[in-house]
């Protein structure tokens, strides 16, 4: 499994999204959650390693991420809002003007062939962008899509979060081409941690996928 460098978040090493994502992808297609214990190194062939139902990525000897199958059903889904309402709270993107990681794949607005997804607030603790699904979307993408709209819920100037654990339920993948919505939710935590879920829903409004992670203040 290698990550590739143009799949980063903040600058040398992965996005958490994808990372978690293309490590849960070796588990098959089943919910499932990732622990991130080291911020993914880019470009390098991690060696995987079951223990049990657990499968590890490491570095050498050093644990980089841990997977394991879910068996608990998804959460409440974040309530979504129409495709209009996405458009305009991605026009306040609080990223446009303080961004910890503004070349991250999935969320930074300094780079032209990521994901261009810019989560603005709708209210009621919810963020929320709209999503065009390029060519060859799939089950690691869509767990990037999740990432960074549950960080931007509780980002703020100043505070910048990481992505510690992501769980994620997939009811149906997108297709290429589609305006999708993704929303995140502020929902909990304290301390440095801070719980969130993520949502995206297909062009029709369908649910596609639903996330509960763990952000933590660096």
């Amino acid at each position: 499994m290698i990550i590739g460098a143009r799949f980063n978040g903040p600058p040398g090493s992965g996005n958490g999204g994808y990372s978690a994502g293309l490590l849960a992808a070796e588990l098959g297609t089943g919910p499932a959650e990732v622990t991130l214990r080291k911020p993914p190194p880019l470009g390098v062939e991690f060696r995987l390693s079951h223990d049990g139902p657990v499968l590890r990525a490491l570095d050498g000897e050093t644990v980089i991420a841990e997977a394991r199958p879910l068996d608990e059903p998804a959460p409440s889904a974040v309530p979504p809002v129409s495709p209009a309402e996405a458009e305009q709270a991605a026009k306040a993107y609080p990223g446009f003007a303080d961004h910890p990681f503004p070349t991250c794949y999935v969320c930074g607005h300094a780079r032209d062939d990521g994901m261009g997804i810019f989560p603005g607030p709708v209210g009621d603790g919810r963020v929320a962008a709209p999503w065009t699904v390029a060519d060859g979307p799939g089950q690691v993408t869509l767990w990037a899509a999740l990432d960074c709209p549950g960080g931007w819920s509780v980002i703020s100037e100043g505070r910048p979060y990481v992505l510690g654990r992501l769980a994620v339920w997939v009811d149906a993948l997108p297709s290429a081409g589609d305006a999708c919505v993704v929303l995140g939710r502020h929902v909990g935590g304290e301390g440095r941690k801070a719980d969130v879920l993520s949502t995206v829903y297909g062009p029709g409004g369908d649910r596609l996928a639903t996330a509960r992670a763990t952000w933590i203040a660096i």
